[in-house]
């Protein structure tokens, strides 16, 4: 594997393979329906962040698609972090990556087929996190932008599985950026209250109290579980409840969480300006540090240098 020296390796099927050579048919039912399943970490200083509790998530919503990945959760963890070591040398000291495990259902059959593996396709990858690209939040904040597309309601299909189908919000996104490319976009749940963006939860503090979106209309991600949990240590309470945009017109402060943004201020929403037009409100850079403390690694100040 010399002659791909310079290139990522990933986990395909059973075997670790530079990237290039990982092709999945296209009678994959991921490909064809979005019927697959996948969860994604970053590293901090080139160290996972909470593999654990991600595998866990990933597993979970493999349970609702009734998907056997054919692996273990233990192996799943293994396998994960054996990938990540084999691309290390591919980083800088100030990069970091994302971290994936990606499964299918595996090939539709059909009359003729000679593919050379059936059941569940089964993906470990990792990419470099855009820090370059999204420093720009850091030292601007996030304008939030609210879509006419609304979320997918949970009595059609659960937000908390992370699964590959994620047209609803792809045309979300796609809305808001034609307006201005860095918009981001927050969907409407199917009352008409604060949901979620691509990828990322959405807090909002008033009254000194941080509010978020019930867990039922969003996905939980184990980002935004770790603010509710470092907010309970610092004497922050925190309720999850309905938050229309009148609450988010309103509010003191607010900031999205995500897996490689962490915790990053939003400053507008539809244009309002958040509070007094502070980029870090108080209650934000309490939590900001307290995250900082948590992972060991000045997440912002990287994102900040790549300006």
């Amino acid at each position: 594997m010399t002659e791909f020296a310079n290139e990522r390796i990933v986990y395909f099927n059973g075997q670790y393979i530079p990237e290039s050579q990982a092709l999945v048919p296209f009678r994959d039912r991921s490909f064809i329906f979005g019927d697959g399943a996948f969860d994604m970490t970053r590293t901090f200083k080139h160290s996972i962040f909470k593999l654990e509790e991600h595998i866990e998530r990933f597993y979970q919503s493999m349970r609702a698609l009734r998907i056997d990945p054919g692996h273990s959760p233990e192996e799943m963890t293994t396998i994960t972090k054996s990938v990540v070591e084999k691309n290390l040398h591919l980083l800088n000291a100030d990069e970091d990556y994302w971290v994936g495990q990606r499964v299918s259902r595996g090939i539709n059959k059909a009359a003729g087929d000679n593919w050379n593996h059936y059941g569940p396709t089964v993906i470990v990858e990792c990419a470099p996190l855009p820090i370059a690209e999204r420093a720009h939040y850091y030292r601007d904040g996030v304008p939030v932008v609210i879509p006419s597309v609304r979320r997918t309601s949970p009595d059609a299909l659960t937000p908390r599985a992370k699964t590959h189908n994620y047209l609803n919000l792809i045309m979300a996104e796609l809305e808001v950026k034609a307006q201005k490319p860095d918009n981001w976009a927050v969907v409407l749940d199917q009352n008409g209250n604060l949901c979620e963006g691509m990828g990322s939860n959405i807090f909002i503090v008033r009254n000194g109290e941080l509010l978020t979106p019930k867990e039922k209309f969003v996905l939980p991600g184990v980002s935004r579980q770790t603010v509710i949990d470092l907010a309970g240590k610092l004497g922050i309470p925190v309720r999850q409840t309905d938050i229309d945009l009148y609450d988010g017109y309103t509010a003191d402060e607010a900031f999205i969480t995500s897996t490689s943004l962490c915790i990053c201020p939003v400053t507008s929403m539809n244009g309002a300006v958040i509070g007094d037009g502070v980029v870090y409100g108080p209650i934000t850079q309490r939590l900001i540090d307290a995250y900082v403390d948590l992972v060991d690694c000045d997440f912002i100040q990287q994102y900040l240098d790549k300006l």
